[in-house]
């Protein structure tokens, strides 16, 4: 009997050679996530993630207390960094608020308009570019091997943050890690002016209905916030003025040296975080983890970042 069983029971055994398990895959879906502001669908775009070098770039904090700070996140270095972008659909109009990074940073990131498609729309179809900051990784998006990425879109930030990058002088009294920075910025804007289609705006505030530029100066000489209102609901695009969020929310005095005047962006910082936080304001921050999307609250003394839930259905 025991012979006759281990005959019936060999065969079930020999099933063949074995198969490794699955590839790892190394990638995230496509990076889109959507939320409504009041009749307007915002979509937050990630450009990509990169290694943000938090301990060469960051002042006016001590490297024992930034480390400790990233610990207090279960973070340490290396950090990956996100770069978003957001899209506003106000209905009538499709406002793409930055645009990454483009190719300027490399094989990391540039995945802004993979994303936009993933998203549904197409770049063509976008109306209008609010550029908070012309930084390589705000406005490195817009153009490509020379043309408009978005060819039927204006362009506009403030004339104070064009008058800096686009003058040529003004290259020769900054540092010299900023130089690659006017050379993209000017890259960067060429085909738009070309085209009749880069419109600086010459006063903060009301830029159309639901669109409101916010000075934020500091980080760069004219960097500006952009108050998004509908229905009763507010989103405050705020562009840099948070880098490292375990960092420099519990130390809002902490910067970083990219900053045209640290004391500016400090003042800036302090502003925006206090109107945030008293305002109870959803916040789509461009280097805060992807989606970038959530509330500051005051508590114990320090600013928090408090995500937005996940929605299936927004």
């Amino acid at each position: 009997m025991a012979t006759l069983l281990l005959a019936c029971l060999l065969p079930l055994t020999v099933i063949g050679p074995v198969h490794a398990a699955a590839p790892l895959a190394h990638s995230q879906a496509p990076g889109y996530y959507r939320i409504q502001v009041g009749s307007f669908e915002v979509t937050a775009l990630s450009d990509g993630t990169h290694v943000f070098p938090v301990d060469t770039v960051m002042t006016d904090i001590s490297p024992q207390q930034a480390l400790q700070d990233l610990a207090a996140s279960e973070l340490a270095l290396p950090v990956q960094g996100s770069i978003n972008a957001f899209l506003i659909n106000t209905g009538s109009k499709l406002i793409l608020i930055d645009s990454g990074a483009g190719a300027l940073y490399g094989d990391c990131c540039g995945k802004l308009l993979s994303r936009l498609r993933a998203a549904g729309y197409q770049p063509e179809q976008v109306d209008e570019i609010l550029i908070t900051h012309l930084h390589k990784d705000h406005a490195g998006g817009i153009m490509a091997q020379g043309r408009a990425v978005f060819p039927n879109a204006v362009l506009r930030l403030s004339q104070a943050e064009a008058d800096y990058w686009l003058t040529p002088a003004n290259k020769a009294t900054a540092p010299d890690f900023l130089a690659s920075f006017f050379d993209a910025a000017q890259a960067a804007v060429a085909p738009y002016r070309a085209a009749g289609r880069f419109r600086p705006y010459a006063a903060f505030g009301p830029l159309e209905a639901g669109i409101e530029a916010l000075p934020a100066p500091g980080h760069t000489p004219g960097h500006a916030g952009y108050l998004i209102s509908s229905g009763g609901q507010q989103l405050l695009v705020w562009g840099d003025i948070v880098h490292v969020a375990p960092i420099q929310l519990p130390h809002p005095a902490a910067s970083v040296k990219y900053d045209s005047s640290a004391a500016a962006a400090q003042a800036s910082r302090a502003a925006l975080l206090q109107r945030a936080a008293g305002q109870h304001l959803t916040i789509a921050a461009a280097h805060i983890a992807f989606p970038g999307l959530g509330h500051i609250r005051r508590h114990q003394g320090e600013y928090q970042w408090l995500p937005l839930n996940y929605n299936e259905a927004p």
